[in-house]
């Protein structure tokens, strides 16, 4: 993989879930931000690790919370859809693929 690319709306969405935890438990939204990192950078180093998610996107869990990082890969970059909770609206990112 040579880059990534982050559609506009995953840094917002991204944002409010880690602000959202850190109001029910201190450090829990850090927990959160680490928890993706450590999702993004393993698709990163292994991008078809994520599990087929609908025909274009691959889906990589993020551990101990409700989320998913939703990505499409290629040859050459990973685009990242979203960081999206899995119980909530569904399908409301796929506009962006």
């Amino acid at each position: 993989m040579t880059s990534a690319e982050f559609h506009p709306e995953v840094e917002a969405e991204f944002i409010a879930a880690a602000r959202y935890y850190e109001g029910k438990a201190e450090n829990l939204g850090l927990d959160f931000i680490s928890a993706v990192e450590r999702s993004y950078q393993r698709l990163m180093t292994f991008p078809e690790s994520g599990h087929p998610f609908g025909r274009r996107l691959r889906r990589v869990l993020v551990p101990g919370f409700p989320y998913g990082v939703l990505y499409r890969a290629t040859s050459d970059r990973i685009f990242v859809v979203a960081v999206a909770h899995l119980r909530r609206r569904p399908g409301y990112w796929r506009h962006r693929e």
